[in-house]
């Protein structure tokens, strides 16, 4: 079997062409904006502040999608991934937080850990079914030792050794680097060496303390969050960004969020991705009777688009989304699908519906349904191409 004879979510697509320089024509309300982008301008804070109050979310959508479009042209990108959440016993109790158990402390049911063995045997099954990334986060365990997190990586590199290592959100490496009584860099540094790639960007939350100080209490500062980022960059690993939306934050909160993420990533260059994460309300102590409506689902994906100008990518996260919000994502900013998605259970605990995983072929279905060219990538964006040799016949293009 050639490559020509694959199945189509497996076979390389052509890079399509970029839209048009001049962005769509605009109704009054976002005529100004539209002019900026169509001037090169950037905007600011007002501007966000505005396109979070705009009535026209179809022309909003138009906007985004032209500019996503100007970045990368009808090319969605996914991944084929697996999750490993090893762990959610946690010694904070952040009140947005459905998957965190007490260990020892808590009646609650379904308080786990998973030994190095385990990990192990996941990864493989995960690396198996021809994944190229594998996502890694947990609670803030108690017990395991720092030994714990680096012989995880090195043994997972060891078995599945083309398979990317994207592990650890800002306060799993604090609490990692205060096991052996070290900075965050020197832990960085440790972890790299172990085998870390790329980090996967949860817990920024909303980068403003008093409002931390409520949902998720005794977590690092947003100062803290920024810098962890920071030294990752500047040791050359890449990661991602996200922001906690729809509980109690307030548009101007989003808006200062998003342009704290703009600004590091002016210094650093090292974000690959943002992915706006809904609040679920179920099984939490958050006085929040419902999550984000799918319609202000959109509108953050493309406020986000608009304002995070020099990230390459806005990530539609399905498993979070549901799988019809997540496609119309993709007409309002976003440029990436997440992937596969193997056993993901963060999200699940908080009440999501959507299935724990789909297939390759199920992603290209939902983006080329979409008017989207469906491109499989890497853990860091690179094109990958697959050969007829099996799950494991694939590299990464050049």
């Amino acid at each position: 079997m050639n490559a020509a004879a694959a199945a189509p979510w497996a076979r390389p697509t052509e890079a399509t062409k970029p839209e048009s320089a001049e962005p769509p024509p605009m109704g009054a309300e976002l005529a100004p904006i539209r002019e900026k982008l169509a001037r090169g301008g950037r905007l600011a804070r007002e501007d966000g502040m505005a396109l979070y109050a705009a009535k026209d979310l179809l022309g909003l959508g138009r906007l985004a999608r032209w500019f996503a479009r100007r970045k990368h042209g009808r090319n969605v990108y996914y991944v084929s991934n697996g999750h490993i959440n090893y762990s959610n016993y946690c010694t904070l109790s952040c009140a947005f937080c459905s998957f965190y158990r007490r260990k020892g402390k808590d009646r609650r049911e379904g308080g786990y850990e998973m030994n190095l063995e385990q990990v192990f045997a996941e990864a493989e099954k995960i690396y198996a079914q021809g994944a190229t990334e594998v996502h890694i986060v947990g609670g803030l365990h108690p017990d395991f030792p720092f030994e714990y997190y680096t012989h995880m990586l090195s043994g997972i590199r060891e078995r599945c050794p083309k398979l990317g290592l994207k592990a650890f959100t800002a306060i799993e490496v604090y609490h990692i680097a205060s096991l052996k009584r070290i900075g965050v860099r020197e832990a960085l540094a440790e972890l790299k060496a172990a085998g870390l790639d790329s980090l996967p960007g949860g817990g920024a939350e909303i980068l403003d303390d008093p409002l931390r100080d409520v949902i998720c209490r005794g977590k690092e500062t947003a100062a803290e969050w920024l810098d962890l980022h920071r030294t990752a960059h500047r040791l050359g690993l890449r990661s991602n960004a996200t922001m906690l939306h729809g509980h109690y934050e307030t548009p101007a909160q989003r808006v200062d969020h998003l342009l704290q993420l703009r600004g590091l990533q002016d210094e650093t260059g090292g974000f690959l991705a943002f992915i706006p994460l809904s609040y679920h309300p179920e099984h939490n102590s958050l006085k929040v009777e419902h999550g984000p409506s799918g319609m202000e689902e959109l509108r953050a994906y493309a406020v986000s688009r608009l304002l995070l100008d020099n990230f390459p990518h806005v990530k539609s996260y399905w498993v979070m989304l549901g799988l019809a919000v997540a496609q119309m994502a993709l007409h309002y900013g976003a440029s990436d699908m997440d992937g596969t998605v193997l056993q993901e259970k963060i999200y699940h605990m908080a009440g999501a519906e959507t299935p724990q995983g789909l297939k390759a072929e199920d992603l290209h279905d939902l983006i080329a349904e979409t008017g989207g060219v469906p491109v499989e990538r890497d853990h860091l964006y690179r094109r990958i191409s697959r050969g007829p040799g099996g799950p494991l016949d694939w590299k990464v293009e050049e």
